[in-house]
Formats: C-alpha cells, structure tokens, sequence
C-alpha cells in the first residue's frame, strides 16, 4: 500500500512538471451533471478567448437587479488547476441555489500574482482575463478566489521564489500578491466593491505545513479586508485532522443516497484521489490540456458545496 501511494506521489510531481502546475484539469468531454447541478457555465481556459457571463449581465438594468436585495447574485470564480476541474460542477451548484449569474476564468498553474494587472508579461494570465479586468466589466458581487499555492517557480511572476529555497520570501510574496490583488480588486469595483471569498485548501501529504500557512495569510487577508472565507479543505479533511492528508473518507449521507457518489459503498468510503495524483480531485486521468473535470467526484463535489455555502451565508 504504501509502494503504490509513493509511487502515485512520484507521478504526481511528474505531472506537475509537465503541466504548469501541481497539474492540470483532465481533457474530455463536458462532466454529466451532478444530482444539484444545472448546466454547464462558460469558462476560460488556455485554448479559449475571455471568460464570459452565462447571462446578460452586462445591461444596467441587468446589473440593477443582481445588485438588489434577495435578487441573484453575480459570481465571479479565479484560481489554479483545482478551480479549472471544479468550474463546471461550481456554477451549477450557484445557479440551481442561489440563481447566481456565474463566470469562470481558471488557468492552471497560476498563483495569486497571475491574476495582478501589471504582470502581463511574465504571467499566465493575460491581461483581458487579470481579476481588475474582470471586476470592471461583470461588477460581481462575489470573487470566489481558489489558490493551492504554486511552490514550485512554474509561475514566472514569482520570480523565481520557491517553497524549498526560500520560505520565508515565499510567503511574505503571498502575503503581498494577497493584500495587492485585493486592493485591485476594490479598485476595479469603486463603491460597489464584491465580497472576496477566499478558498481555504486541503491537506498536502508533502509540505503539509505549507498549506496551512497558504490558509493563515488566507485568514489574515480576510480579516483584515473584511473579506469571507470557505473552508472547502475542511470537507476533504479527516473530521479529527484538518491537515492530515487522506486518499479515502468515510461517505456522507448524500453520497450514500448518490451510490455514483459513494466510490466503495460496502466500505462506507468515498475517493477523494486517484491513486496517481494526491493534489487534484477529479477522478478521470490528467492530461496536459487543462479542462473540467468529466466524470463525477466526490472531492469536487465536497469543495464546491463549501464555497457555495460560503457565498449563501453572505448573500442571506
């Protein structure tokens, strides 16, 4: 057992330099819907223009309505590989709940600085896609800001700045692309600034000191700024260890009413991972192409009912 978990650590980390990222997202075809799913938002990718509104949010009177009280909200959704696979399931969970007008605008590999304008050269992003640019045209309501925490200097504007090499700068840089992004972001809205939902992340078998100081700046950030947090890492936790990384948890009772959900039922347990890849959720094999995860996962599904609740409580 232990063999196969390393052996599926080793590939991880292979993948990881193949794709940008920890990875990316897996390539096929559109995910079936899960049971509290609507349809299918629109998104951005590496291989696909700007991201777009899933309505016509863009009219005054569109804008009037979504800002108005009890009325739907617009959700904006940013992040790394682990947004790109959730995207999908994300904004059919918003819709069918809340009514939300939804966006995506995922790339793989990225980290908090891809998403700075100014970094247009050394970023991943490109400049139509950066947060500042977005706020300006959707006005959300919501941010919803997903960021494992790139370690590894595949991100250019890093600079270099890794993890292992240099800890300490590696998280006074996050603290400051966190503080930056956020001023951004209120700068873009003027006075009708969004509410910034910062994802809380799960457990890293390899470094897994590192993701809970990534979640503290997370923390301090929103604190300081008045922001919201969704600890979407919780539900893919053990109940009695926050940071103990685990392939396998105990099924809930929805999934145990959603067997397709439930991966071994006699067991009463559920798959969180492949066997070959500890970070990501999706359970359909990576690929070099980023896209949505195509097949039902229970890990997705966890973290995306988190950050919806999260947007639900502030909304009500």
């Amino acid at each position: 057992m232990r063999k196969s978990w390393i052996t599926g650590v080793l590939v991880g980390l292979l993948l990881v330099g193949a794709c940008g990222d920890p990875a990316s997202g897996p390539e096929a075809a559109p995910p079936p819907t899960p049971p509290a799913a609507g349809t299918s938002p629109s998104s951005t990718t590496h291989q696909r223009p700007a991201a777009t509104p899933d309505t016509t949010a863009g009219t005054e009177a569109a804008e009037a309505e979504a800002k108005a009280p009890g009325k739907r909200p617009t959700v904006l959704y940013l992040g790394d590989s682990l947004a790109m696979e959730n995207q999908k399931v994300l904004g059919g969970l918003l819709r069918d709940e809340l009514k939300a007008r939804y966006t995506s605008a995922p790339y793989s590999g990225t980290t908090l600085c891809d998403y700075l304008e100014g970094t247009a050269e050394d970023s991943l992003v490109p400049p139509k896609d950066k947060a500042a640019a977005l706020v300006r045209t959707l006005r959300p309501d919501f941010v919803v800001l997903q960021f494992w925490g790139n370690a590894w200097g595949y991100t250019p504007c890093m600079d270099g700045i890794t993890y292992d090499k240099a800890r300490d700068k590696y998280f006074a840089r996050y603290t400051a692309d966190a503080r930056t992004l956020t001023d951004q972001i209120a700068g873009a809205a003027g006075t009708d600034r969004p509410r910034i939902v910062w994802v809380l992340q799960g457990p890293d078998p390899i470094t897994p000191d590192r993701v809970r100081r990534v979640n503290a700046v997370y923390e301090r950030q929103a604190e300081a700024s008045g922001d919201l947090l969704a600890d979407a890492g919780k539900a893919v936790s053990p109940a009695s260890a926050r940071y103990t990384w685990t392939q396998h948890l105990p099924c809930t009772a929805y999934e145990r009413e959603h067997p397709q959900y439930c991966t071994q039922p006699a067991g009463g347990r559920t798959a969180l991972h492949r066997d070959d890849d500890y970070l990501h959720f999706c359970l359909a094999p990576t690929t070099s192409t980023p896209k949505p995860c195509p097949v039902r996962s229970p890990g997705i599904l966890r973290i995306t009912r988190a950050i919806t609740q999260a947007v639900a409580s502030a909304k009500s």
